[in-house]
């Protein structure tokens, strides 16, 4: 029962969503793609798909296991935000789609952004409810991409 609620909790990206953020992207074989707050993980799998060479992050034991079963990439069980205050590396792409009812968004975009590497792209996965400072947003019905590119 425990479980259920839990998974009831998941909110996994639409397929239109999903869809309308690897066209924006483009080509992204051999870049390194950070999935945050990675839930099913099927954003990253499909990076995966791809060519990128990704890394999960999921706080929830049995989700980042789950994960493991199923995709090639690193998987981090921790919380987002002490994975980007620890990261060495500068990712190409990071993907976050927290809960709705986040409330360290500030945090999470300027980490995110400041981890990046130059001319690398944050997105943002966020209700219709919130609105950020973007570089530009996409709206589909009550979700929102929200994407920062760090200059050059």
């Amino acid at each position: 029962m425990k479980k259920t609620r839990k998974l009831q909790k998941l909110r996994p990206t639409s397929s239109l969503v999903k869809n309308a953020l690897f066209n924006i992207l483009g080509d992204i074989e051999g870049i390194t793609f950070i999935d945050l707050f990675a839930g099913t993980g099927q954003i990253g799998m499909e990076a995966q798909k791809r060519g990128a060479r990704v890394i999960f992050v999921e706080k929830n034991p049995s989700l980042a296991s789950s994960i493991r079963k199923k995709a090639q990439g690193k998987v981090v069980c921790t919380d987002a935000l002490k994975f980007l205050h620890k990261l060495k590396d500068s990712p190409d792409v990071i993907f976050a789609d927290p809960p709705y009812n986040f409330s360290r968004y500030v945090e999470l975009i300027y980490k995110a952004i400041e981890t990046l590497s130059p001319g690398g792209i944050f997105i943002l996965e966020h209700d219709k409810w919130h609105s950020f400072d973007a570089d530009e947003e996409r709206v589909y019905g009550d979700t929102v991409l929200s994407f920062w590119r760090k200059a050059p």
